[in-house]
């Protein structure tokens, strides 16, 4: 058997997975369709190109742009829940066992829906999700960068009902370039006093203070991307220090021109290093990529072993947010 196929059978856990950015292009096309929105595209083939990146863009900013249509379909609990359970299925496609799937409730409340309706909308479909293919998941709750904070808090409080019953942690996403941690203390704070576990996106776009703020001021367990930790020697230190794991997702920085290209990405740096690293697909439809091919990417431009890859898949169940049963469940897969 070679390593393909290996990759192929073994058991995945992703860990950095957005729900709007892994939207099947059928389904938008589809749901658009149906609530009559005027897209100016004449056929499905032309409009899925916007869903997605081909290549590189000019910034994580650019990257943003292609969310714009999912989120317009995302705004009634029969389509949330829908596309939650479609996920699942496509997880289950590509291998993965076990998945957290990150989205912010306040980006789907503009037709009226509340913070607790998207929130269990999306519970419901990831349940008929396990219920039909078999894997398991579990939500983090985005605060966005940008947002009132008010608001952020608001996600924070309703969301807190749900802790163990769907939803593990919290997280903190959208422009971090503009928008520093520091802005969202107490959005974290409070998350922390709840019972959430803690994920931020930091050092995605050049501003590697952001993963050591992160970390010390809003609670950070886990770090999304961390790109950029290799320019300061003492950010390792910290990561090492506190077990922190980075949720590294090679294509999507490639497409958001963080890297010139794939081979470039530092994953294989930190990992040979020492510090505890995972990877993961961040927008399967914006990045058009899945875990199954990401890891065959590892293997073929970065030198990952399978044995390496192995490492990466247990490093990801350790990092999971979910209780002990679930990781025993999936360390069985093993």
């Amino acid at each position: 058997m070679n390593i393909r196929e290996k990759i192929k059978k073994l058991p995945k856990v992703e860990l950095h997975l957005h729900l709007d950015g892994s939207v099947r292009e059928e389904t938008v096309w589809e749901l658009l369709n149906k609530q009559g929105e005027n897209t100016n595209y004449k056929s499905f083939e032309e409009f899925s190109k916007i869903l997605s990146v081909d290549g590189k863009c000019e910034s994580l900013k650019e990257y943003l742009k292609a969310f714009d249509y999912p989120i317009m379909v995302m705004q009634n609990k029969e389509n949330l829940k829908r596309i939650s359970r479609e996920l699942i299925e496509d997880l289950s496609k590509e291998g993965v066992v076990y998945g957290e799937i990150r989205f912010a409730p306040i980006l789907h409340i503009s037709k009226g829906l509340s913070i607790e309706e998207v929130i269990e909308a999306v519970i419901d479909g990831i349940n008929e999700g396990e219920k039909l293919y078999g894997v398991k998941s579990n939500l983090i709750l985005c605060a966005m960068r940008g947002f009132p904070l008010e608001d952020n808090i608001n996600v924070i409080k309703k969301g807190a009902m749900y802790l163990n019953k769907g939803v593990v942690s919290a997280d903190l996403a959208g422009n971090e370039h503009d928008f520093p941690p520091e802005e969202s203390k107490e959005v974290f704070d409070l998350a922390k006093s709840l019972g959430y576990h803690i994920t931020i996106h930091a050092g995605e776009t050049g501003r590697e203070e952001n993963i050591i703020k992160s970390i010390d001021i809003t609670h950070a367990e886990r770090i999304g991307h961390g790109m950029y930790a290799y320019k300061n020697p003492k950010i390792y230190d910290v990561l090492k220090e506190k077990n922190i794991t980075l949720e590294m997702c090679p294509t999507s920085n490639l497409n958001t021109s963080a890297v010139d290209k794939f081979e470039d990405h530092p994953i294989r740096k930190y990992f040979d290093e020492g510090i505890k690293v995972t990877v993961n697909t961040d927008n399967m439809t914006v990045s058009r990529i899945t875990l199954e091919e990401e890891l065959y990417n590892l293997n073929e431009k970065l030198g990952f072993s399978y044995e390496e890859i192995i490492e990466l898949m247990r490093n990801a169940i350790e990092a999971s947010f979910c209780d002990d049963e679930t990781k025993e469940w999936i360390k069985n897969k093993f």
